[in-house]
């Protein structure tokens, strides 16, 4: 029998829907509490690379992605000039294995939505419009008071309500993310016949300009800037301005930012829980444990990762042990760490300036590393 027989999870993104799917099929009655009203339909788009692609593989969704987003296996270098001049067109490795694609664009919601159905489809409850205000474990299970007034008690809560996570605080865990110094427009807009994978441009006015496409007509571009107060009603202008100096399909990105292009800014944050993510029986995954800028484009699969490893372990136990708690660390630490710090020091080499940085050392050690599975 599993270690658990009631599962509360806080959030419904990657990370706990990952968790309820496997949880459900596993015929553990699971509650996903999202503070949200309804089911978001805005957003941006999302970058998943192989290893995120092996766990979505492993939720029976993989089919529904590849057809709703848009995969690639080479990343392209363009020069910071007029023309947008291809330095180099490189093989991606492909940290999922050789037998999935190394990246995949998608719109982010698209995402939560196969994710959603699928966990539903399993079994699992979604509950909106329920923000968490309490958490109070005896020791044995843990109750759950929610904005309505209502409370429910579970075997285990798992947070997995973001970056800002209220689970987090309420079981006295102080880390929370910190602004890294820059920050990123992104622009969801038409997708250039020339853009068929992700471009990265390192210098001119912006740190980086690039894109992902999404789908067969959508990629998701991104300016990356010192770190700045703005304001998201100028997104058209700014993005406009910054991309003038970048060639290639930034052109075409450019003409498409004055028609209806969703825009948004965000800073860059990172935080990392160091030590056990458990208090008791509540547990917290995904953003909520550790954040990074997306530099190295790894958050969504380690959340997804901690959703898989969380669910593995708990359906394999007997009873939720200190035991169960230390293998989830082994696990989930080391590697979420790696992510955080990689992520991290590529940013901050481009805000020093550093011209001779072992970048492709870097990036070759991560990958290697994630082409482990979790």
């Amino acid at each position: 029998m599993a270690a658990v027989q009631k599962v509360g999870i806080v959030g419904a993104g990657a990370a706990g829907l990952t968790a309820a799917i496997l949880l459900a099929d596993a015929g553990i009655e699971v509650e996903v509490l999202e503070k949200a009203a309804e089911p978001q339909t805005l957003g941006s788009g999302i970058t998943l690379q192989g290893n995120a692609l092996r766990i979505l593989r492993h939720l029976g969704v993989w089919e529904q992605v590849e057809a709703k987003g848009y995969a690639f296996s080479t990343l392209g270098l363009r020069a910071p000039d007029p023309a947008g001049t291809v330095i180099a067109v490189l093989n991606d490795i492909r940290t999922g294995g050789d037998d999935l694609p190394a990246t995949l664009g998608m719109y982010r919601p698209d995402l939560t939505a196969i994710l959603r159905d699928r966990a539903l489809a399993a079994g699992a409850r979604i509950t909106y419009g329920q923000a968490v205000t309490e958490i109070a474990d005896d020791g044995g299970s843990v109750t759950v008071r929610t904005s309505d007034g209502g409370t429910s008690a579970y075997d285990l809560l798992i947070g997995a309500d973001g970056l800002n996570s209220t689970v987090r605080k309420a079981i006295g865990i102080e880390e929370a993310p910190k602004p890294t110094g820059m920050g990123i427009w992104r622009a969801f807009v038409e997708r250039p016949e020339e853009v068929v994978r992700t471009d990265l441009t390192y210098g001119g006015p912006c740190f980086i300009a690039g894109y992902c496409p999404t789908g067969p007509d959508t990629i998701y571009a991104y300016l990356v800037e010192k770190a700045q107060e703005r304001n998201h009603e100028d997104g058209p202008k700014v993005m406009a301005d910054l991309a003038a100096a970048y060639g290639g399909p930034w052109k075409d990105i450019r003409s498409n930012l004055d028609h209806g292009a969703r825009i948004n800014y965000t800073w860059f944050t990172s935080h990392l829980v160091e030590g056990p993510w458990n208090r008791g029986r509540t547990v917290i995954i995904g953003d909520a444990a550790h954040s990074c800028p997306p530099t190295v484009a790894q958050g969504a699969a380690m959340a997804l990762e901690d959703g898989a490893v969380l669910a593995e372990l708990l359906i394999a136990a007997d009873h939720v042990t200190e035991t169960l708690w230390k293998e989830f660390a082994d696990r989930r630490s080391e590697r979420a760490t790696a992510v955080v710090r990689a992520s991290v020091q590529l940013g901050q080499w481009m805000l020093d300036g550093v011209r001779d940085a072992d970048v492709p050392g870097l990036m070759n050690s991560l990958s290697t590393m994630l082409k482990e599975p979790a």
